[in-house]
């Protein structure tokens, strides 16, 4: 039974290293299950997959992973996406490590890869194309906005690449998506984690190219562990579809920006990131409209956010039923605590401005600030929902990211009591109203990110995390914390 519970300052720590998010433990590719570690040292990487890392200095090769500053990236070899758009069948991929150098521009190109539509486990792939949809209709009879070409169809609990010619990462690239069809009525859309990028130090530190390496170290490692799980009784979501939307655009899955210039790197870097979602939408729209009963938005770190900044279009998309958003360590606060100088610089760097809800009036201050705003736009507009916002109250990874926005952005370090106090100022001013609608699940600690490492072992004042997954999934918004 999940209960409120009050929250308890925690006592300030001091960031040590400034890496890239990915937190306290494992996100989505690593190759290890460190579910039980926490940091206590500052934030380490995402642990992404780059591929083809071309930069415009050298790079020291080593066999399995590259340590920077206190922590290890893993950055796949040079595989990259093509323009050959057939369904092939992949039952065997390896992958080489490669080192990255910080300090570099990893603006990727590509070497014409053939990134066909892959299944990693089955020996062979059924596609299936239905032709135009624009025919087709939503739930309430109404024609949908979404209206491309369902994604390929597939064996059920098999990963499956689609790439999307249209896409594009930071670095140039093509991407495209991940889907497994589940045997239960729901859909899961999973936002990926990986940093951000927007200046040289946080820029060389996130990934600028996802594809079939990366792709093929997800579904090794991470795949299948925490959310993912399809063989753990205690995963609300287990049997539900899952899309996969990877991360290699550094604007938290938001931007609207290509070309932008980023001092520190010899390349224009494409902010696409809201495009590509955009992109990915009109086909998995038509794909699962009319046989997903429910479905959740959700992500780790820089995929909270992206879940959070996604989640009206595609609560939108899904008409008469539950969409549940469940943002894992992607806490958007008030000014106090982002401030506004760094708003300014994410709105004009990744075009903000152009992807948050052009009707939330207080999403757009002229200071830059308001970001945060657009909480209660949601809460407003979908009361019928349920939202949450999993968090540490210590969280070292965003506390390093908010740290750029400290001293009129000059940068500091963020203590962790004020990142607290940001915890406790979001929930009781900006989550509260309408009641019921959000729901926040703190827990002690500096971990960063819960539901890949730690879903069926998080636990707060006697609650498991996965319980309060649930329980928002079911319709109960709670407020649980130490």
């Amino acid at each position: 039974m999940i209960r409120t519970a009050s929250l308890v300052s925690t006592a300030c720590f001091a960031l040590l290293a400034c890496q890239d998010p990915g937190g306290a433990t494992t996100e989505t590719e690593t190759a290890s299950d460190t579910s039980t570690t926490t940091s206590t040292g500052g934030p380490t990487t995402d642990a992404l997959t780059t591929d083809v890392p071309t930069t415009d200095t050298s790079t020291t090769g080593t066999s399995d992973s590259t340590s920077t500053a206190a922590d290890t990236t893993t950055t796949d070899a040079a595989t990259t996406e093509g323009v050959d758009t057939t369904t092939s069948t992949s039952t065997s991929t390896s992958t080489t490590d490669a080192t990255t150098t910080e300090g570099v521009d990893t603006t990727t190109t590509t070497e014409g890869v053939d990134t066909t539509t892959t299944s990693t486990t089955s020996t062979s792939t059924s596609t299936s194309t239905t032709g135009d949809t624009d025919t087709d209709t939503s739930t309430t009879g109404e024609p949908s906005p979404w209206n491309g070409e369902p994604l390929p169809d597939a064996p059920v609990g098999e990963w499956q690449w689609v790439p999307f010619p249209d896409s594009q990462c930071r670095g140039g690239s093509s991407t495209g998506l991940a889907v497994r069809y589940g045997s239960g009525p729901g859909l899961v859309v999973y936002f990926q984690s990986g940093g951000a990028c927007f200046n040289a130090a946080t820029c060389n530190q996130n990934a600028a190219s996802f594809g079939m390496a990366s792709y093929n170290n997800f579904v090794q490692n991470n795949g299948s562990k925490g959310i993912f799980d399809m063989n753990q009784a205690d995963n609300p979501v287990g049997d539900w579809s899952f899309v996969f939307v990877p991360y290699c655009t550094g604007d938290v899955h938001a931007g609207a920006q290509p070309d932008a210039e980023v001092p520190g790197l010899a390349q224009p870097q494409q902010f696409v990131g809201y495009n590509n979602v955009t992109a990915y939408l009109n086909r998995v729209v038509p794909t699962f409209l009319d046989s997903a009963d429910q479905v959740l938005v959700t992500g780790e770190s820089a995929g909270g956010f992206g879940s959070a900044f996604n989640y009206d279009r595609i609560a939108d998309a899904f008409p008469d039923r539950p969409v549940t958003l469940v943002d894992d360590s992607g806490p958007v606060m008030s000014d106090e605590f982002m401030t506004p100088c760094l708003q300014q610089h994410w709105r004009d760097l990744w075009n903000f401005d152009a992807t948050l809800p052009a009707d939330c009036a207080d999403c757009f201050n002229p200071d830059g600030g308001g970001i945060a705003n657009v909480l209660p736009y949601l809460a407003d507009k979908h009361q019928d929902q349920r939202l949450g916002i999993v968090s540490s109250l210590q969280d070292d990874t965003i506390r390093y990211f908010f740290g750029f926005g400290l001293n009129d952005c000059a940068g500091g370090q963020m203590s962790g009591m004020m990142f607290t106090d940001g915890l406790v100022d979001m929930r009781d001013n900006l989550l509260s109203e309408p009641p019921g609608t959000w729901g926040t699940f703190f827990l002690s600690g500096t971990q960063h990110t819960w539901l890949t490492p730690s879903f069926y072992t998080a636990e707060t004042d006697g609650v498991l995390l996965r319980e309060w997954v649930a329980d928002l999934i079911a319709g109960t918004a709670t407020n649980v914390a130490p």
